[in-house]
């Protein structure tokens, strides 16, 4: 074994092992808080009449928080069913953790960033005039997520993870500028190898490149510390979102889940897959992996280049770049091969109280006329994400959900599962995709409105993680994706009847049960 293969093959173990610890350290902590909660407990009768008032008033602050019943309420349930344990996993994971100082690096950031993304109201305008249901898609993205529409973008979309790492590989070539990659998880394995190997040839060449990525989402694949300094001495700028320290972090459920590619400011990637061997179906430990991606090229790619800019900038206080971003937003002029298309890419983040992956996802379903497609590897929805699909299948609309045949986690497979009957009963559609697992994150309605990036269907993605997708309108790409849905419909099982009335009554109590920590899953 080769001095390289040998340091790759530690710094995996490094990370398991961290991994490993990091679980033991979080259960030791919780059991710990549990303990010392239950002897004082026991011990003084005054502790016992103070946790009984702590609990009503945790049940109170959280019951008047403005966010939906559906996350209010499992939490609720659990502090009132077994106080102790309930409020020690409320207190170390249910808070949103992010501190004041941390809320005002994002501001900050935000401040000088987001003007630099132009002021497109007449392509919003334009498309308001040709179609007003799409336009209210971009409308509440434009208002409350503040990233523009734009048109002369090119998006080509992958319907394989490999394809679209492909054509990545090949334009990080022609890079003449800079590359930024930001990525849930890297595993430093060979997909990364590849990559690495034409960042390292283009540092030589004088391009500026830099690595973000997310701590928790590639603790089992990397070892920090060995793999930031290994990146920085080739020359790679490497910087880790929120590293994992289980005694100490306070920002513990809120991670980088985004995908994106930057490449010299003109082209961009995103879509639903990591930098990882089972994304690309090299190692098959759930069957056949599916996973999409596009690729932007032209002015949209301004806003995938922010979205970057400001993970960047805001994770920590000294990580600031001391520079003006203007530059990077120099670029060429591009003319789009393709006319007439709509193309919004936007970002979602936890610091804020506005849920834009999920209130897209709303506003596609309640404005779908004849059918809305949704495919997700995992389905933890709230009341209303449930009331909206249901509806539009009340109103006739052909609303179908494409979920895993092969759980990569069955007990959130077992979530996922006892939100089909509530859907199937209004008129939806549930298939699971036999080949395997099925991680892609998209829409499509009535060949016109698609969706393509990283937010699941789940509390995690909507309401936990910084997130990023792209709402597509009368592009090419929204066709293909449509094609991709209906050829894997053949491919699936449909279970629509399945759950109308087939569970037990066990099977029911349990997963309800289960619904009670969906948000940690």
């Amino acid at each position: 074994m080769n001095k390289s293969t040998y340091e790759h093959k530690k710094d995996t173990q490094n990370g398991v092992r961290r991994f490993i610890f990091a679980i033991i350290a979080i259960t030791l902590q919780v059991v710990f808080i549990i303990m010392m909660i239950m002897r004082i407990n026991t011990y003084l009768v005054g502790i016992n009449y103070i946790l009984h008032i702590a609990t009503l008033v945790l049940v109170l602050v959280i019951y008047g928080k403005h966010t939906t019943s559906s996350m209010k309420m499992p939490w609720i349930i659990l502090i009132l069913s077994f106080p102790v344990v309930g409020i020690s996993l409320y207190l170390l994971i249910g808070l949103n953790g992010s501190t004041y100082r941390m809320r005002r690096r994002y501001h900050q950031i935000d401040d000088i960033l987001f003007p630099l993304l132009p002021d497109n109201t007449d392509i919003l305008e334009k498309l308001q005039k040709e179609d007003p249901d799409s336009y209210a898609v971009s409308s509440y993205i434009d208002r409350n997520a503040l990233y523009p529409i734009y048109q002369n973008t090119d998006v080509t979309y992958y319907d394989m993870a490999d394809k679209g790492l492909d054509a990545q590989i090949e334009d990080m070539k022609k890079a003449k500028s800079y590359i930024f990659m930001e990525y849930h998880a890297i595993e430093d394995k060979s997909v990364w190898h590849r990559i690495q190997d034409v960042l390292v040839e283009k540092v030589h060449e004088g391009v500026e490149v830099r690595v973000f990525y997310d701590d928790m989402g590639s603790i089992g694949f990397i070892n920090n510390t060995d793999f930031v300094r290994r990146m920085e001495k080739l020359g790679i700028h490497c910087r880790v979102f929120n590293p994992f320290a289980p005694f100490v972090n306070v920002f513990l459920n809120n991670r980088d889940h985004r995908k994106i590619t930057v490449i010299d400011g003109r082209i961009g990637y995103t879509g639903g897959y990591n930098l990882a061997e089972e994304y690309m179906n090299i190692t098959h430990p759930y069957g056949l992996w599916k996973d999409t991606g596009i690729r932007l090229e032209g002015d949209a790619v301004k806003s995938l280049l922010i979205t970057f800019l400001e993970m960047w900038n805001a994770v920590k206080e000294t990580d600031r770049d001391d520079t003006s971003f203007d530059h990077y937003l120099d670029v060429p002029a591009y003319t789009a091969k393709e006319n007439g298309g709509y193309v919004h890419p936007y970002a979602d983040s936890p610091l804020d109280d506005e849920h834009v992956g999920e209130d897209v996802y709303i506003t596609i379903a309640n404005k779908a006329e004849r059918y809305c497609y949704f495919i997700t590897p995992y389905l933890i929805i709230t009341d209303e994400m449930n009331h909206a699909l249901s509806l539009a299948a009340k109103r006739g609309v052909d609303v179908r959900i494409i979920t895993p045949g092969i759980p990569d986690k069955k007990m959130v497979y077992g979530v996922t599962r006892s939100f089909y009957n509530g859907l199937v009963r209004n008129g939806v559609r549930i298939f699971e995709w036999t080949p395997g697992f099925c991680h892609a994150k998209m829409s499509v309605s009535d060949d016109v409105r698609a969706t393509c990036g990283t937010i699941n269907l789940d509390y995690r993605s909507l309401y936990h993680h910084f997130e990023n997708g792209c709402y597509m309108v009368n592009c090419d790409a929204v066709h293909k994706i449509k094609d991709d849905f209906d050829s894997l419909f053949p491919q699936c099982r449909e279970v629509t009847e399945q759950y109308r009335s087939g569970r037990s009554q066990f099977m029911r109590l349990w997963q309800l049960f289960m619904r009670l920590f969906a948000e940690l899953m």
